[in-house]
């Protein structure tokens, strides 16, 4: 797996609550390439709980649309947005969980519109989440003006 590099960081107002490590609320993720996924690996705490011990299932939402925003970043080289997004919750996940993996891939392509599956594996490589997201792509150029997104790269 190579890290992917944060094409973010250093942008004015970059405070995003999935991937910014300045945000003091937010998760700091950092991500992954492997192959065609992109993958993440995070820790709940109780603070993110939903019912007592369990993380809250927007949160698992959020971990799977951050990872999907970010397959679009780097395999597609351009900006998204979520126009939708299907959850499927098929095992509790404890806060007490030591690592979560958060994985995503493109499933296929229309013009400007990726279809982006994900998954959220507990410590013990259990599947305890699922998610099909719809993505609206920007241009690049359109990302490149409005974002000033200048590309996504792994490190070396």
């Amino acid at each position: 797996m190579k890290k992917i590099k944060n094409p973010w960081l250093h942008k004015p107002g970059y405070n995003c609550i999935g991937c910014s490590p300045d945000n003091p609320m937010g998760l700091h993720l950092d991500f992954w390439e492997d192959g065609e996924d992109v993958v993440s690996r995070w820790t709940p705490t109780a603070d993110y709980q939903g019912w007592i011990d369990t993380l809250h299932g927007g949160v698992q939402s959020l971990l799977l649309d951050e990872v999907a925003g970010w397959v679009v970043t780097r395999k597609l080289q351009t900006t998204g947005v979520t126009s939708k997004m299907e959850v499927q919750y098929v095992k509790p996940i404890s806060t007490y969980d030591s690592l979560l993996t958060i994985r995503a891939r493109i499933s296929r392509q229309m013009r400007n519109v990726a279809f982006i599956e994900g998954e959220i594996y507990n410590a013990h490589g259990e599947v305890c989440t699922k998610a099909t997201l719809t993505y609206f792509c920007a241009s690049r150029q359109k990302a490149e003006e409005t974002m000033g997104f200048c590309g996504c790269d792994v490190e070396e």
